[in-house]
């Protein structure tokens, strides 16, 4: 799938200004299901309602992002990080704070990519290009690249609702139309943990592309590989909390060590030292290669 070119990209912001800033951010959920009120507790006790239970999913979260920056979200689940990537694109409003995205968006944050199942996957690729600004005729021009970077059991269902597809073939579709978009900032929440290894591939040499055209990347990725790969930047929230922002290996080891109480070895040092003993395996007397 060939990328658009670096000249389509729309910046509205300045070469120097920052792309993203949040600024003291927060915002509150309602904790669990209600139950109904029973009898006794509306004659006698005259409540109406639950007294409502509220947690702060995101608190005091303050950092900017300008452009071409890299960025990736750890913390354990339930920690906030797929929520503040939908408080950037725009999906979820603050309880307190702001965030200010003064570039257009491309939102990969769940794995249907904000697609509609009713519709057919060549109607939600129509659709998802002119709500981003695309004419139809470069919807047109692209949509054979999008479709063949989603692959042949996707072009074979172009005409089914997308509901029909398995959860492989939704991101795949989703992950293609999204980054074919010339918007600068690309959202991505572990959409590279669904597919095989061929396609985490294409993946991986897509978002390189985009990198390379000085796009600004927001990651979310339990893969320490992933994020180090594609990252210079690490943000660490903490039970709805920013605890770090810092160089992605230095957030990663933070992580890392508060998540399993051990000192963390970076993969490429790990790695070099499976190759030292597996190198001295071989060289022992009486080995055997299988």
């Amino acid at each position: 799938m060939s990328l658009p070119s670096a000249e389509k990209v729309k910046w509205k912001s300045s070469v120097g200004e920052p792309v993203i800033t949040v600024d003291n951010l927060g915002i509150e959920f309602l904790t669990g299901r209600k139950r109904n009120l029973s009898m006794r507790e509306i004659v006698f006790q005259r409540r109406t309602s639950h007294k409502k239970e509220t947690f702060w999913a995101l608190k005091n979260i303050s950092f900017q992002v300008g452009r071409g920056e890299a960025v990736g979200l750890v913390g354990s689940n339930g920690g906030g990080k797929s929520t503040l990537l939908k408080m950037i694109a725009g999906t979820l409003l603050p309880d307190e704070g702001d965030v200010n995205v003064r570039d257009g968006v491309a939102p990969l944050i769940e794995l249907t990519g904000g697609f509609i199942g009713e519709l057919s996957a060549r109607e939600n690729i129509y659709l998802t290009g002119g709500l981003h600004g695309m004419s139809k005729d470069e919807i047109d021009e692209r949509f054979d690249d999008i479709v063949d970077f989603a692959g042949p059991k996707v072009r074979s269902g172009l005409d089914l609702p997308y509901r029909h597809f398995s959860s492989g073939m939704q991101v795949r579709l989703g992950f293609a139309v999204i980054t074919c978009l010339d918007e600068p900032i690309i959202l991505v929440d572990e959409v590279l943990a669904v597919g095989d290894a061929a396609f985490r591939d294409k993946c991986y040499q897509r978002m390189e592309g985009l990198l390379e055209q000085g796009r600004t990347l927001f990651l979310v990725s339990h893969s320490e590989g992933d994020l180090l790969r594609f990252c210079t930047r690490g943000i660490y929230l903490k039970e709805g909390h920013m605890v770090a922002d810092g160089s992605m290996e230095e957030i990663m080891q933070q992580y890392m060590e508060d998540l399993l109480g051990v000192p963390w070895i970076p993969p490429a040092e790990r790695n070099a030292v499976d190759a030292l003993y597996n190198r001295r395996d071989r060289e022992a007397p009486g080995y055997k290669a299988d």
